[in-house]
C-alpha cells in the first residue's frame, strides 16, 4: 500500500518562483491549447529520443474505467490543498474522470536525480521536467529552447494537475517512477510572522526524512501505476506518460476533440511522419485513441494540402532541387535550403487544424524548420496572381544557425521573430525571411506552368499577361458570336484561359430575326439551310475529373432534330492572333476528354449525337501544356451528313 500524498511547497526564506509566473511563461499564445500541447509535447519526445527505434508516440483522450476510478478517488484526495488552493477534488470525486495521456516510447525517460540540489550535468531529465523551470536545452539541435513550454500541461488541466509516469536506465538496469504534480495559485495560511506563504506548486508523492517530495519508485511506482490503470513498460521499454487530469477541450465535443488531435499531429508534425531515406523507416510513429476508439491520421502524402509540402520537403531534400539561401553581408552566411512545389489547385475545403496553422482553402505558404525539423510555423507569402495557382515551399535553417533561429522563437517555438534579436542575429533571420520571398516570386512570376497529377496547363485563369487573347461576346441571351475575335467586348470568358469561336449567328444583327441557315423553323418544320445555332452557356471553366484537370464548356445547339458536334481545338499563342491546330514535334496538344450529357453520362467519342433543344451538354478538353486552349463547337444535322 502506498503512503503517496500532497504536499504544497511554501516559499523559502530566500523566495521562490510563484505559481501564477510559470503559468504565465508561455505568455497569450496565438495557438490554442490543444495544438500548443501536440507540439510542446512531441517536441520533448524527438528530444528524448533513445535512436534505436522509432519514437512512438500516442494520444488517449478517455473517461477513468469504473474498475480505476476508486483507487484515483483514494489515492489523490490524500491531503489535497483546499478546493480554493487547488480544485483538485472536484475533478477527480466527479462521477466521470477524464484524462488526457500524451506517452512515448522509444525514448529515454525522465532518468537523472530526483532533487533539484544535484549536481549531476549530465542527465537531469527528471528535475528538469518535474522541478525546475526555464533550464537551457542540454540537447544538441534539439526542438526545445527553454523548459517554459512544460506548462502546457498545467494549463490544459482544469485543475492544473499531471501525473508523470517515466522508465529510465539506472546504474543497475531499470527503473520506474510516478510522481504528480500541480500548478495553481500562490497563496497564504495564518497571518503576520505566525502564517506561512505558499507558492502554488503541489507534488504527490513520498516524504523524505529532510521534508523533499519523492516520486514512488519501482515495485511501488509499478503496483500504483496498475491501480490508476495507467500503461505500463516492458522489460526493457523505456520512456514517458503524461497524464492531464480533467482537460479543458474548449467547446470542442469528445470526437471532435479527437479528430482535431489527429489533423493536428498531421499538420505540425508531418516532417516525422515520412519514411527516412536510409531505412525507409519514419523516425516517428503516431497514433490517437478517444474513448477506446482508434482515431486516423490524415497521411500527409495523400492529403491536399499537405501533400504539396512533402513534395516541397523532397524537393528541399534534393542536390538538384534544393536551393540554398544566403546572406551575400560579410562574413557571406549559408542561411538555410528551400523546397518550393507549384501546382494548380482549385480552392479546398479547410479544416480546424489547417486554419489554426493558418492555412485557409488556398495555399501560399512555406514552412519554416530548424534542424530538428519540426514545423515552426507556416510562413504565408505573396499570393499568385492567377486564381487555381498554389505553391508551397519547405524551408530548414542551416545547422550552423540552428541556435540563431531558435533564439528568435518564442516559448511557444511558433514563430522566427527576428525583430527579439540583435546585431548580426537580427540581420540574418531577417534576411532569410527576404530570401524567401525573392524565391517565391521568381517562381510565380517566371511562367504560369504548374503541376496537377497528370500533367501541366497553363493557369492564365487571372494572368494578365494573356489579356490579349480574350474573344468578344456578342448577340442576346446565352447566343454569341465569336467571329470577331479578340475584339475585348464585355461580357468576356476568363482572361487566357479559353478563347471560343464557333459557326454561330449575329442574333441581332440581321435585322430579320430568322433562324440561321442549317436550323429548323418552328413555323414551317424545315431546315433552312443555315448551320445549326450552338449556344455557349457560361465561361469555360477548370474541373478535376477522374484525377485529371480538365477544361469544361457548356453549350446547347437550340435547333430541333439530330445532330452530330464536334469540337475544334487549337493553341492561341500569348501576344499574338495565331492558332496553331497542329503542334511541334514531341509537343502536347488539346484534346477531348469526353462529352457530358444532361443526365451526367460521359461520352467518350471524339463527335457526339445529340437531340437538340433545351438540353445542356458539355464537352471535357484536356488542355495542352503552357498554352492557352482555343475551343470551336460545330454541329451538323444529322440528315445533311447522308
Amino acid at each position: 500500500m502506498t503512503t503517496a500524498a500532497w504536499h504544497s511547497q511554501m516559499f523559502p526564506p530566500e523566495g521562490a518562483s510563484a505559481a501564477e509566473g510559470i503559468r504565465n511563461q508561455l505568455g497569450r499564445p496565438e495557438l490554442d491549447l490543444l495544438t500548443i500541447l501536440v507540439r510542446e509535447s512531441a517536441q520533448n519526445s524527438w528530444d528524448a529520443r533513445t535512436g534505436e527505434t522509432p519514437v512512438d508516440y500516442h494520444l488517449d483522450l478517455r473517461v477513468v474505467s469504473p474498475a480505476h476510478a476508486p483507487a484515483w478517488r483514494e489515492l489523490l484526495v490524500r491531503n489535497v490543498p483546499a478546493h480554493e488552493h487547488l480544485p483538485l477534488r472536484q475533478s477527480i470525486s466527479s462521477p466521470v474522470i477524464r484524462v488526457l495521456t500524451i506517452s512515448d516510447r522509444g525514448t529515454t525517460g525522465l532518468g537523472g536525480p530526483t532533487r533539484a540540489d544535484n549536481a549531476v550535468v549530465e542527465n537531469h531529465d527528471f528535475v528538469s521536467f518535474i522541478r525546475n523551470i526555464g533550464e537551457p536545452r542540454d540537447t544538441e539541435l534539439g526542438g526545445g529552447t527553454y523548459g517554459f513550454g512544460k506548462g502546457i500541461f498545467y494549463l490544459l488541466s482544469r485543475p492544473g494537475t499531471v501525473l508523470v509516469h517515466t522508465r529510465c536506465r539506472v546504474d543497475d538496469g531499470f527503473e520506474t517512477r510516478l510522481m504528480g504534480c500541480a500548478l495553481w495559485k500562490s497563496y497564504a495560511e495564518g497571518e503576520g510572522l505566525s502564517g506561512h506563504r505558499y507558492t502554488g506548486r503541489h507534488w504527490w508523492g513520498t516524504h523524505s526524512s529532510d521534508g523533499v517530495v519523492e516520486p514512488l519508485i519501482g515495485d511501488e511506482a509499478d503496483a500504483t501505476a496498475e491501480r490508476l490503470g495507467l500503461r505500463g513498460f516492458g522489460p526493457e521499454e523505456t520512456g514517458t506518460t503524461v497524464v492531464v487530469i480533467d482537460p479543458d477541450l474548449g467547446e470542442r465535443e469528445i470526437e471532435h476533440a479527437g479528430t482535431y488531435l489527429a489533423e493536428t499531429i498531421a499538420w505540425n508534425l508531418w516532417p516525422k511522419m515520412l519514411a527516412d531515406p536510409a531505412d525507409g523507416i519514419p523516425p516517428m510513429r503516431f497514433s490517437v485513441q478517444c474513448d477506446g476508439i482508434t482515431v486516423p491520421i490524415p497521411d500527409p502524402r495523400e492529403t491536399t494540402p499537405l501533400d504539396m509540402f512533402v513534395t516541397a520537403h523532397e524537393a528541399m531534400r534534393s542536390n538538384e532541387d534544393g536551393k540554398e539561401l544566403w546572406y551575400n553581408g560579410h562574413p557571406r552566411t549559408k542561411l538555410g535550403i528551400l523546397g518550393l512545389e507549384k501546382r494548380f489547385l482549385p480552392p479546398f475545403t479547410e479544416t480546424p487544424a489547417a486554419e489554426t496553422a493558418g492555412i485557409g482553402s488556398t495555399v501560399h505558404h512555406v514552412c519554416l524548420m530548424r534542424t530538428a525539423e519540426l514545423v515552426v510555423t507556416y510562413h504565408a507569402g505573396p499570393k499568385p496572381a492567377a486564381e487555381y495557382v498554389s505553391y508551397a515551399g519547405v524551408f530548414r535553417a542551416d545547422v550552423e544557425l540552428d541556435s540563431t533561429f531558435a533564439s528568435s522563437e518564442p516559448p511557444t517555438h511558433d514563430a522566427w521573430n527576428w525583430q527579439s534579436l540583435e546585431g548580426h542575429q537580427k540581420r540574418l533571420v531577417r534576411m532569410a525571411f527576404t530570401r524567401i520571398k525573392e524565391s517565391i516570386e521568381g517562381l510565380i512570376e517566371i511562367d504560369g506552368r504548374v503541376r496537377t497529377s497528370s500533367s501541366e496547363i497553363s493557369l492564365g485563369a487571372a494572368s494578365r499577361s494573356f489579356s490579349d487573347l480574350v474573344a468578344g461576346a456578342w448577340g442576346i441571351g446565352g447566343a454569341s458570336d465569336y467571329r470577331r475575335a479578340f475584339k475585348p467586348v464585355k461580357p468576356t470568358p476568363p482572361a487566357g484561359t479559353v478563347h471560343l469561336s464557333g459557326d454561330l449567328y449575329d442574333s441581332g444583327g440581321n435585322g430579320t430575326g430568322s433562324p440561321p441557315k442549317g436550323e429548323t423553323s418552328p413555323e414551317t418544320g424545315r431546315s433552312s439551310g443555315r448551320p445549326p445555332r450552338v449556344e455557349y452557356l457560361e465561361a469555360p471553366y477548370y474541373e478535376v475529373r477522374a484525377g485529371q484537370v480538365l477544361l469544361v464548356q457548356a453549350f446547347r445547339v437550340s435547333a430541333l432534330g439530330v445532330h452530330r458536334c464536334s469540337a475544334d481545338l487549337g493553341v492561341a499563342l500569348a501576344g499574338t492572333s495565331s492558332r496553331e491546330t497542329d503542334p511541334p514535334r514531341g509537343a502536347d496538344e488539346p484534346r477531348i476528354f469526353g462529352w457530358e450529357g444532361p443526365d451526367g453520362a460521359l461520352h467518350t467519342d471524339p463527335t457526339q449525337t445529340l437531340e437538340g433543344g433545351e438540353d445542356i451538354w458539355r464537352v471535357l478538353i484536356r488542355p495542352a501544356p503552357d498554352t492557352t486552349t482555343e475551343i470551336a463547337v460545330h454541329a451538323q444535322r444529322e440528315e445533311a451528313l447522308r
